[in-house]
């Protein structure tokens, strides 16, 4: 249980590679990237797993991730969002279960579930599955009114909020998931894209 946020807190955030259905490089698949950081500052490493678009193999590449890596002082997991590779979407709980650490989420935008429950009921025959998973996750709070919103599973929210904080060196979004949007981008189109 994190008591109190050091500058020099060490975490992870995860961002995935743009895609496309025609792709020639991996044709079902994109990149996973994972950021290690201490606070916003300094970059300790880079974990990378390929994921399928669409598929159900997010969370497991996100767990093999970082309880294969040699990074054992990890202290949170920053994800952004928690649909990647189109609608392959991270079971919050068991990722935090599995690797025993606290999980933020933090998105720009307020999602809107309706639309996205209505094209997983159209487009996925395991859509209930894919639903619950967006319903189960612990409600959005407005982190920084109308412009960034935070999840937090297995810490208090407030505390994923000095978080946030702590680990953001320039604009809204924390330096990991930013770099990570950045080394992502670049693995898939030969070159970074801005956050």
């Amino acid at each position: 249980m994190i008591r109190k946020v050091k500058p020099q807190i060490r975490t992870v955030g995860f961002d995935d590679g743009t895609f496309s259905f025609f792709s020639k490089l991996e044709r079902n698949k994109t990149i996973l990237i994972g950021v290690v950081m201490k606070g916003s500052h300094e970059v300790v490493g880079v974990l990378s797993r390929w994921i399928t678009v669409d598929g159900n193999d997010v969370t497991d590449a996100m767990i093999d991730a970082i309880n294969s890596s040699r990074f054992k002082d990890l202290r949170v997991i920053l994800l952004k969002g928690i649909t990647y590779a189109g609608f392959n979407i991270v079971d919050l709980e068991r990722l935090h279960r599995k690797t025993g650490l606290p999980v933020v989420v933090v998105v720009r935008k307020r999602p809107n579930l309706d639309a996205m429950e209505g094209a997983l009921r159209k487009h996925f025959s395991d859509a209930e599955e894919r639903i619950s998973l967006l319903r189960n996750a612990p409600p959005l709070v407005e982190l920084v009114p109308g412009k960034l919103y935070i999840q937090a599973t297995g810490l208090e929210i407030k505390t994923a909020g000095e978080i946030v904080r702590t680990t953001t060196k320039t604009g809204l979004i924390p330096e990991p998931l930013r770099l990570a949007h950045m080394i992502a981008s670049a693995v898939i189109t030969g070159e970074s894209k801005r956050e």
